[in-house]
């Protein structure tokens, strides 16, 4: 059934040393049995549910929003589109994707499918082995790096009625919104977003799905996931 397509992972590996949003959990994975001991080998992960790679639903921002155990599988895998703003992230690390940048990727490249995912690549996942860098943390403890604007969200939503966003940082926000009005913005409309993305820059600009292997955790705000996208040969 998958003949005619590259399978492209966009998921960041789990390990205990990943990048972290500050304050929350770090991951731990650690031994619970063994062959030698017990017959058979298992570990115990301990994990926040945005970390690496994830999936986020509406209850991450708003209580009575939708958790993730309530997701459609139909909304699980999904045609998408990339637009790819890496090279004004590489010079403003506080750029956040405009009205006007979706436009000029659909005079390109036709209108934005309704019921689609768009996947917004920044060029940051390139940064994931150093924490620093990725969060691009100044003197004060202040986060730099890009994402996508209230307004853009706004307008995907409402104008082009998509399902969610992606994104290879560790945000939708730009890392100076401490308000995270764009994922407010996403969530208040029943969006979904996709964050901690890898190898997007493997993506065309459209033509492909995506699968969201989403954890269906009861009343989960969110689930790490592994994240493939489809793309025709």
């Amino acid at each position: 059934m998958l003949e005619g397509y590259e399978l492209i992972d966009l998921t960041h590996r789990i390990a205990e040393k990943i990048p972290v949003w500050p304050g929350d959990p770090k991951p731990r994975i650690f031994k619970f049995s063994s062959v030698e001991k017990n017959g058979y080998n298992m570990n115990v992960l301990e994990i926040g549910e945005h970390t690496g790679t994830h999936f986020g639903v509406s209850l991450h921002f708003f209580n009575g929003g939708e958790s993730v155990d309530e997701v459609p599988v139909s909304d699980l895998i999904l045609p998408a589109v990339k637009i790819d703003i890496a090279d004004k992230c590489s010079e403003d690390p506080d750029y956040a994707l405009k009205i006007e940048d979706v436009l000029l990727w659909e005079e390109n490249h036709g209108k934005i499918p309704k019921n689609c995912f768009v996947i917004v690549y920044t060029g940051w996942y390139e940064k994931w082995k150093f924490q620093n860098d990725y969060f691009g943390l100044d003197k004060e403890g202040k986060m730099h790096f890009p994402g996508i604007s209230k307004e853009t969200v706004a307008f995907l939503m409402d104008e082009r009625k998509i399902k969610g966003l992606g994104i290879d940082t560790h945000g939708v926000d730009p890392g100076i919104d401490e308000r995270f009005e764009a994922t407010k913005a996403l969530f208040e409309r029943g969006g979904y977003n996709l964050e901690n993305l890898t190898n997007l820059s493997k993506l065309p600009p459209r033509g492909f799905y995506i699968f969201i292997g989403a954890l269906p955790i009861e009343r989960g705000t969110g689930s790490p996931a592994r994240v493939v996208a489809l793309v025709k040969k």
